[in-house]
C-alpha cells in the first residue's frame, strides 16, 4: 500500500487516496479508545484488526494515538504499553517480544525536510523504527525516525533517541547516549539497594 510511504521518498501525505485509507484506520482507533476497562477480549480482537501484526498477550492501555491506527505496526508477544502511547506509524514500526512502554512514549517514523521551501509544500518522508525484544522504554521517551534499539536495552524516562542504541545497555538523555551496560549489579539489585529475591531467577 502506497509505496512512497515506505521507501524513504518525499511525498504528499494529504493526498486524497492516502487520506481516505488513513481515515478508515483512524475510525477503528477511535472505537478502540472508547472501549471499557472490562472489555479485554474486545480490545484484543480490535488490535488484531488494527495492527499489521500483533502477538499473544499484548496489552495497550487507552488512549492509544497512531497516525494510521496501528496499520503499519508489528508487535511481538507480551508487549505492554501504558497510557498515552503515540505511534507515528506512517511507515513500519517493529517491536519485539516482551517490550514495555512507559506512559506517554512517542515512536515517530515521519519527518519533514529542513529546507523551508519543501516544508511549505507539505512534503514528508518516513523511516522505520525497530525495537528489539525485552526492551523497556521509559516514560515520556521520544524515538525518532529510523532508529533501532537493541534487544534487552533500557531507554531512560524523557530521553530523545536520535541514533541507534546497542543491545543490553541503559541509555538516557537528550540526545540519548549509552550510560552503562546491563551488568552484574543488575543481577543483584532491581532498584537502588533492593535485592532481587532468588525465587525470581529462572533456572
Amino acid at each position: 500500500m502506497f509505496k512512497e510511504l515506505h521507501d524513504g521518498s518525499l511525498y504528499y501525505p494529504m493526498g486524497e487516496e492516502i487520506m481516505e485509507a488513513q481515515t478508515k484506520c483512524l475510525e477503528l482507533l477511535y472505537d478502540y479508545n472508547r472501549t471499557r476497562p472490562g472489555e479485554g477480549a474486545k480490545r484484543e480482537a480490535m488490535l488484531r484488526e488494527m495492527f499489521a501484526e500483533i502477538g499473544e498477550g499484548c496489552y495497550i492501555e487507552p488512549p492509544l494515538h497512531a497516525n494510521w491506527g496501528g496499520h503499519f505496526v508489528h508487535f511481538g508477544k507480551n508487549v505492554y504499553a501504558n497510557f498515552g502511547l503515540t505511534l507515528v506509524d506512517d511507515t513500519h514500526i517493529y517491536v519485539g517480544d516482551n517490550v514495555m512502554f512507559g506512559p506517554n512514549v512517542v515512536v515517530a517514523t515521519a519527518g519533514h525536510p529542513i529546507l523551508p521551501e519543501l516544508r511549505e509544500q507539505g512534503l514528508q518522508y518516513n523511516a522505520p523504527v525497530h525495537i528489539g525484544k525485552n526492551c523497556w522504554i521509559g516514560a515520556g521517551a521520544l524515538l525518532m525516525p529510523g532508529v533501532s534499539i537493541g534487544e534487552g536495552s533500557v531507554i531512560g524516562a524523557g530521553s530523545v533517541v536520535t541514533r541507534d542504541v546497542p543491545a543490553n545497555v541503559v541509555a538516557v538523555g537528550n540526545p540519548c547516549r549509552v550510560l552503562r551496560p546491563v551488568g552484574e549489579r543488575d543481577r543483584q539489585f532491581y532498584f537502588r539497594d533492593k535485592v532481587i529475591p532468588e525465587e525470581y531467577f529462572r533456572g
